[in-house]
């Protein structure tokens, strides 16, 4: 990729490199430590240069917020080419948020985890791994693209039209509806991890319960979200 800037667009990238590495080091914290925090940085200064490059002052945000987007979005970038969340890992997500949304049409309430685990074939510690790794593999991302199946939950494309924002605005007004539904702890895990931005062992600690275990607790609620916004796109669609 060609790096080269002009003058101002030098300026910007040197006034916001501070913005790289607090991005770098916040995402990193919440990572598996195999994650390296100077290949964040390098891939968040690409995603600076590029920022640097498109932005103007017609897109209704200011550098630093849409730079921050675009930084945001070229770490998870470097971390979906390195296979770091594993092709097979959102494939069982997606078979266990199957399973959910099936379960609940059949009982008009939010199946169990032993409920989903039994429906798929599993015992409780197989499907507390494949809920253990959707949730370390999922980064904080909460939208629904993805053509392959890799769902994310994640910032909208800055590019993106009046109509993909309209469109991104009643996802995101759905999310906040299926997260109110969630069963309490697991709503408080999100509110915790999401909103005031802890790690997960910072939200254990809060719970006074193992990193592990809230990482299940994560897991879960991403399986719920994921099988109730289903159920919006395809109203969505319908209509």
């Amino acid at each position: 990729m060609d790096t080269d800037v002009g003058d101002s667009e030098a300026l910007l990238v040197q006034r916001h490199a501070g913005l790289v590495r607090r991005i770098a080091h916040h995402l990193v914290a919440r990572l598996p430590s195999n994650v390296d925090v100077d290949d964040m940085i390098q891939a968040g200064v690409i995603g600076l240069i590029e920022a640097a490059r498109n932005y103007s002052d017609d897109r209704g945000a200011s550098f630093e917020t849409y730079a921050g987007i675009r930084i945001r979005g070229a770490m998870l970038d470097e971390l979906r080419a390195n296979d770091w969340a594993p092709r097979s890992v959102h494939r069982r997500l997606r078979e266990a948020s199957d399973a959910a949304r099936a379960l609940s049409q059949q009982y008009g309430r939010d199946a169990t985890e032993l409920e989903i685990a039994t429906h798929m074939g599993l015992d409780a510690s197989a499907y507390q791994d494949i809920v253990s790794d959707a949730a370390r593999c999922q980064i904080l991302s909460l939208d629904m693209g993805g053509d392959d199946g890799t769902e994310t939950l994640d910032s909208p494309d800055p590019s993106a039209g009046p109509l993909d924002h309209l469109q991104d605005q009643e996802f995101r007004h759905a999310l906040v509806q299926a997260i109110a539904t969630l069963p309490e702890r697991e709503r408080l895990v999100m509110s915790l991890y999401y909103d005031d931005e802890l790690n997960l062992k910072e939200v254990g600690k809060v719970l006074d319960v193992s990193e592990s275990r809230v990482c299940q607790i994560h897991g879960q609620a991403l399986v719920r979200l994921r099988a109730k916004l289903q159920n919006w796109r395809d109203e969505h669609k319908a209509a």
